[in-house]
């Protein structure tokens, strides 16, 4: 249960980040190209590797670590997630494995997307 409630607690903070950054990043850049969630996707991407990799080789306590990536990172950003599992999946020696979670969550993604779109246009009468 103190897991969870650390998990809890660092997506508050994750999802507070992102939203800071995203209001940061259209003030700042406009709101023509998606910079903050550019920001936020890439920045979250190095800090969940560089966080792996230091809790590793530190030997970091699970609830520490999951806290961090789970939590915190989770609530910034998922797509750091996809990226760590992703390159989890090629270090492993599952590079086929991977091409194919690729390839499902960006297609999966597109399709779904489009899914729901259409889905609540007919809902919502457009």
């Amino acid at each position: 249960m103190e897991r969870f409630l650390w998990v809890c607690v660092g997506g508050a903070a994750g999802t507070a980040a992102r939203y800071a950054i995203a209001i940061w990043a259209a003030a700042r850049f406009g709101t023509a190209f998606p910079a903050g969630t550019a920001i936020v996707n890439l920045s979250g991407c190095f800090v969940m590797a560089f966080l792996m990799s230091v809790a590793v080789t530190a030997g970091w306590p699970d609830t520490v670590r999951i806290a961090l990536t789970t939590g915190v990172l989770g609530g910034f950003t998922t797509y750091s997630s996809f990226n760590q599992e992703t390159m989890r999946l090629v270090i492993d020696g599952a590079p086929s494995r991977a091409a194919l979670y690729v390839g499902l969550t960006f297609a999966g993604g597109l399709a779904a997307g489009w899914l729901g779109l259409l889905c609540g246009r007919l809902l919502g009468g457009r």
